[in-house]
């Protein structure tokens, strides 16, 4: 069975496992329900980055649900 790992639903932070509060957003809610990922490894020259206004690397998902 694979275990699917939470995401922050302000940064959109994937966190490692068994990890359930993000590090850079400890009150935000965390959620399993997340689509797509992308890692930034240079946040300054990432286009990505600058559409997902990330700062620091990291693994990201694209698209976050809070339900």
């Amino acid at each position: 069975m694979v275990k699917i790992p939470f995401a922050c639903t302000e940064c959109h932070l994937i966190l490692e496992d068994g990890v359930d509060m993000c590090p850079r957003c400890p009150s935000a809610k965390v959620s399993t329900d997340h689509q797509g990922y992308v890692i930034i490894m240079n946040a300054s020259r990432s286009e990505i980055a600058k559409r997902l206004e990330v700062e620091l690397p990291g693994k990201y998902a694209l698209k976050v649900s809070n339900r």
